[in-house]
């Protein structure tokens, strides 16, 4: 039996950086993979696929909106065939820096295989080797979650998994779920020609988002697709060659036909094939449980991703394997902070989430908080690109450190990233103002923000009133 100080099971983003990290660090390490290739959903159902698809998608919309701003005529249907293929091309590509041999150079041992617990140190890979590891980090990720509709199991549905293998642009798809997903590809197959109607069960999209955020983009998306809110879906079926969805909208019934189905009803961790009983690891509504220093309910097992719920997202399953190869390797106590974890939808324009919501500020500071807004109109890189339909905010505390920042817009994903930076880091809003920005980039709209603060301090204050007097006294 072989034996290793650390063992990763699961080849995604945060089982990788866990290998990758502990390998390099001296550690023996085996990483144990299910699929046959390394890379996880991020790489060959999630991230990298759709957003080479989205592009793709941007590329036929903005041949049509500067065909039609500019006079030119656009003629033909984009091929969907093509789009895919460039999809895998570009996973592909990506497949290099996560290949086996790769990981292999790195002194990493992988098996491939379905790993299971034998006992708490015990690891098989499927029916074969059973191997010994002193430490051990799951990092299994998730799946989709099938919601329990009546017939969905008798027709031919579509998840993030499968989606990808169209060739054939539908005429019509039926989204359930209008969460970062749904909304990202059923935009996304709108602009290839598909008409896409979007049921969602909450009386709003985004329901994370800060509330000044979504009018945006719902004024976006409904120029493109249909988003039915307050929307179940009771039961589908097969009809001829096509799906009949009945649901419920506002409490009355009616039916929606569709070519395809796509379910985008949330996430599922991959756990059941663990046998997670004979470790004696404990798990909470479908996920592992795990404290503030990612130990599992045994203290030399660790857990990330979205094996343990947190934020599903690809760079959290990054930053909670940084810490989880802290504490496995050198055993220290390095607790996992989220609190400046941002998140980015996307959708065109794209919307950005760092930090507290407006209301959950009040919440938790009351009245003691100051927001600085600006609007893509006031900034020139967006008007001269006539982009303007967007907003940035800032929430502080009375000091002027950031407890969140939002915003949707064309690039919000690059341009507020300095946001991100001056929250982890302590510094105030104010501070930003001072770093020289290229004119006319779309980030001076951060800078924009940090200027009223300064505005607010020097001019609107009892030391402006003082300034004033000064600087009239001195002249």
């Amino acid at each position: 039996m072989k034996k290793y100080q650390i063992i990763v099971i699961g080849g995604g983003a945060g089982g990788l950086t866990v290998a990758a990290g502990a390998a390099s660090m001296g550690a023996t390490v085996a990483l144990i993979e299910k699929e046959k290739q390394l890379g996880g959903d991020c790489l060959h159902y999630g991230c990298v696929p759709s957003k080479a698809f989205i592009e793709a998608s941007k590329m036929i919309y903005s041949a049509k909106k500067a065909a039609d701003e500019l006079g030119v005529s656009v003629y033909g249907q984009a091929s969907l065939k093509v789009a895919m293929e460039k999809v895998k091309a570009a996973i592909a590509d990506i497949q290099v820096h996560d290949s086996s041999e790769r990981f292999q150079k790195l002194g990493v041992a992988l098996y491939y295989g379905v790993g299971h617990f034998i006992d708490s140190h015990h690891i098989q890979v499927g029916n074969g080797d059973i191997i010994y590891g002193k430490r051990i980090v799951i990092a299994t990720g998730s799946k989709p979650a099938i919601p329990p509709i009546e017939g969905i199991q008798e027709i031919n549905y579509l998840t993030n998994e499968s989606i990808f293998n169209l060739e054939k642009t539908p005429k019509r798809m039926a989204v359930i779920g209008g969460g970062h997903i749904g909304l990202e590809l059923g935009q996304a197959f709108a602009r290839f020609g598909t008409s896409v109607t979007v049921l969602e069960p909450s009386s709003s999209i985004m329901n994370n988002a800060d509330e000044e955020i979504k009018p945006y983009l719902n004024r976006a998306l409904d120029k493109e697709i249909t988003l039915k809110l307050n929307t179940n879906v009771l039961k589908v079926e097969n009809v001829g060659n096509d799906k009949l969805l009945t649901i419920k909208v506002d409490g009355k019934e009616e039916t929606l036909p569709a070519e395809q189905v796509l379910i985008a009803a949330g996430r599922k961790a991959n756990i059941e094939s663990l046998h997670l009983d004979h470790a004696s690891i404990t798990t909470n509504n479908g996920y592992i449980t795990v404290n503030d220093y990612l130990q599992t309910s045994q203290k030399h097992i660790f857990a990330i991703g979205d094996a343990i719920g947190s934020f599903p997202f690809t760079h959290a399953a990054g930053m909670e394997g940084k810490v989880a190869i802290s504490n496995a390797i050198f055993g220290l106590k390095q607790k996992v902070n989220y609190e400046s974890m941002p998140w980015v939808t996307y959708t065109d324009p794209e919307v950005f989430h760092l930090g507290m919501t407006e209301n959950e500020a009040r919440q938790q500071y009351g009245n003691k908080i100051i927001i600085y807004k600006v609007g893509l109109d006031m900034v020139d890189r967006f008007i001269a690109e006539r982009e303007k339909d967007g907003i940035l905010k800032v929430i502080t505390d009375k000091r002027g450190y950031i407890l969140g920042a939002h915003a949707v817009g064309k690039g919000a994903g690059d341009w507020m990233q300095e946001l991100v930076y001056a929250k982890q880091h302590g510094h105030k809003i104010g501070s930003i103002s001072k770093v020289i920005h290229p004119y006319p980039t779309r980030g001076s709209i951060v800078q924009r923000a940090a200027d009223q603060y300064w505005r607010e301090k020097l001019f609107e204050s009892k030391l402006g009133l003082l300034l004033k007097k000064y600087v009239q006294w001195f002249r």
